[in-house]
């Protein structure tokens, strides 16, 4: 038996099940540029970057959708990011044109993040790095107090977001502005979870 460390592996793709393969295959494509490797009767194998696949699709007869899939435990979102935050508000301002728009916005304080529905109903967090250098996020996340007491983060309006970058403010400005509460939406922030009876949506 070898003694020696294991490096730690990369996250390679993810696999769907799906009942809407096209569907599915022409979101991604059109939402985070995903091109199909193969695709064949029973699946299809997609990638935006050298990889041969980032996400995979599977389909077959067995397979139903579940209409209380926002109840049940499992996989809540898969997440992508963008070198900067102008990539995430122009891809925000790309998709809407599409009349694909996020059911949530967040300043998380690491990240600003919006969430889309895929055609089977997963969230797709579009993000960008606020500290631009994973190791300062990560610090921020472990000493920060202001996460530790919101580790959800501030809603936003993501056209207000726009908005105030095309009135030229900076990336670090827009991020101070957000996670004080400047840009907050009007409609209540749909989280993709289930509410209880009595309940309002956070």
């Amino acid at each position: 038996m070898s003694t020696t460390s294991t490096p730690n592996p990369t996250l390679h793709h993810v696999n769907f099940k799906t009942t809407r393969m096209q569907e599915m295959i022409d979101w991604y494509g059109v939402v985070i540029g995903l091109e199909v490797t193969h695709q064949f009767e029973g699946g299809a194998w997609l990638s935006n970057d050298a990889a041969n696949h980032r996400i995979a699709l599977l389909t077959g007869p067995g397979v139903e959708d579940d209409s209380e899939k926002i109840k049940h435990a499992g996989l809540h979102h898969t997440a992508y990011e963008y070198p900067s935050m102008d990539d995430l508000l122009d891809t925000y301002v790309r998709l809407k044109q599409h009349g694909i728009v996020p059911h949530a916005c967040l300043d998380h304080g690491m990240t600003m993040s919006f969430y889309y529905v895929d055609p089977d109903e997963n969230s797709v967090e579009l993000q960008c790095d606020e500290f631009g250098d994973w190791s300062q996020s990560k610090q921020w996340m472990r000493t920060s107090s202001q996460f530790a007491a919101n580790p959800i983060g501030v809603s936003l309006d993501p056209d207000k977001v726009v908005a105030a970058r095309d009135a030229d403010a900076t990336p670090q400005d827009l991020h101070r502005r957000a996670y004080e509460g400047e840009f907050s939406p009007a409609t209540p922030l749909d989280l993709r979870l289930p509410v209880a009876a009595g309940d309002e949506a956070v």
